[in-house]
């Protein structure tokens, strides 16, 4: 709090100290503003071993930022969506995802840009390893706060944020149960333990650092607090998470080779220790890409016996075993778990179908017996996954900014209560997104 409030009154008192020299030229601030937005049509249909239920989600992103005043500028976001012809179990099945009807401020902030540093104070989208939003939904995940990103350092990025507010991705997530577009609230998600709905805490805190300094080699670590969190309806307590990556692209005749690594984990206070919330998760990756136009990957990961994992603030932390549509969260950050995915892709430029692009996903999970309750798993329970899928995107080459995009995924969830006794479910999943961004 004390963060945000220091970095707002130093905006406005560098705005007001240079606006009394410059008082001309501020209305071409606003002339040149940049406007920017995207509308949306989306269809989602699921089909599970008992239901079929469909929604329609028809959605405008409208953005303007100011040029800049002396390094001073302001930007605005405004989402609004509407969900038209929702029947009951659609709105069930959706409430934490689609179903959700109006509009909201996303972003508006005041910024000041000096040399290599950049300042935001307010409400806008973050998107980083363990503070980020989830973009695969109608409403974008955004962030009361401010920011501070610096490339001083050659090569380097630094980074820093404060947040005291989220707005999730339906009202629902946020804790009612109107329908409507979702507000910013004194509440958080956790992705990878209470996922569905947000939870009060008082504010959080993150500091990170990207290095490209070494030839095709990049590095990231990052580390997150959340104060007073309420993962438990009779207990709150401070959460700690941490994050460390490596990237390394080797390039090839007439192809890339990369590989990848990274190491999450969470840790919560005291208070919080029953939740056994305080595991890690190692992945790795090797990937191949540019190979006349296909691409294929191989990624595997491995979590803690005792301890769920939480990877992020807001739903916007991923992980390399993770898949399209089902994945982040329901499969991989589970305790005592091993997740693999092997992912091809392929661009049809090479075909001369220029703006057609292909991604298939086969993914599995292995899960041994609960030792204790961790996250979402149960005592003397385990669960396994496999999923199919597969995203076909068309960005139209004759009509800049139109996109359609098809995705169709198939997950069977098996399930061993404390008896042995199996229970299988399956879910088929189709999105349908077009987008026209201007």
């Amino acid at each position: 709090m004390v963060f945000s409030k220091l970095g707002l009154v130093t905006v406005f008192f560098l705005g007001f100290s240079t606006s009394v020299c410059a008082e001309n030229t501020l209305a071409d601030v606003f002339k040149k503003g940049q406007v920017k937005g995207e509308l949306k049509a989306w269809y989602w249909d699921q089909t599970t071993d008992s239901t079929n239920v469909n929604i329609m989600n028809t959605a405008l992103e409208l953005g303007y930022v100011t040029d800049t005043f002396y390094g001073l500028k302001m930007g605005v976001t405004l989402q609004s969506n509407a969900t038209p012809f929702a029947k009951t179990d659609a709105k069930e099945v959706y409430k934490y995802e689609q179903w959700a009807s109006g509009s909201t401020l996303s972003e508006a902030y005041l910024g000041y840009i000096m040399g290599k540093t950049e300042v935001k104070v307010g409400r806008q989208y973050i998107n980083t390893p363990l503070i980020a939003g989830n973009y695969a939904r109608i409403f974008k995940e955004s962030f009361e706060g401010a920011s501070v990103i610096n490339k001083d350092i050659s090569d380097t990025t630094v980074f820093a944020h404060y947040i005291q507010k989220t707005q999730g991705r339906t009202s629902t997530v946020m804790g009612n149960t109107d329908g409507g577009a979702p507000s910013f609230e004194k509440k958080a998600l956790f992705a990878g333990v209470k996922n569905a709905v947000a939870v009060a805490f008082d504010d959080a805190y993150g500091l990170g650092i990207i290095n490209k300094s070494i030839t095709n080699l990049t590095l990231t670590a990052q580390y997150a607090r959340a104060r007073n969190v309420e993962l438990s309806n009779t207990a709150t307590d401070d959460v700690d998470l941490y994050y460390t990556e490596m990237n390394y692209t080797y390039p090839l005749s007439g192809f890339k080779l990369g590989f990848d690594a990274n190491f999450r984990g969470s840790k919560t206070g005291g208070n919080l220790d029953y939740l056994n919330d305080e595991g890690h998760m190692l992945g790795g990756r090797i990937r191949v890409s540019d190979l006349n136009g296909f691409g294929i990957s191989f990624a595997a990961a491995t979590t803690s016996k005792k301890d769920a994992v939480i990877q992020s603030i807001g739903l916007g932390g991923d992980s390399y075993t993770s898949v399209m549509i089902r994945g982040p969260f329901n499969t991989t950050p589970l305790a005592n778990n091993d997740s693999y995915k092997i992912e091809m892709t392929y661009d049809f430029a090479k075909a001369n179908i220029p703006g057609l692009t292909f991604i298939g996903q086969y993914q599995w999970t292995d899960q041994g017996k609960m030792a204790v309750n961790a996250g979402t798993s149960v005592f003397g329970t385990s669960v396994d996954f496999t999923t199919y899928a597969a995203n076909l995107t068309y960005a139209i080459p004759y009509f800049k900014g139109f996109t359609a995009q098809l995705l169709y995924v198939m997950q069977e969830k098996e399930l061993t209560n404390v008896s042995n006794v199996v229970t299988k479910t399956d879910t088929d999943e189709l999105w349908f997104k077009a987008n026209y961004k201007f």
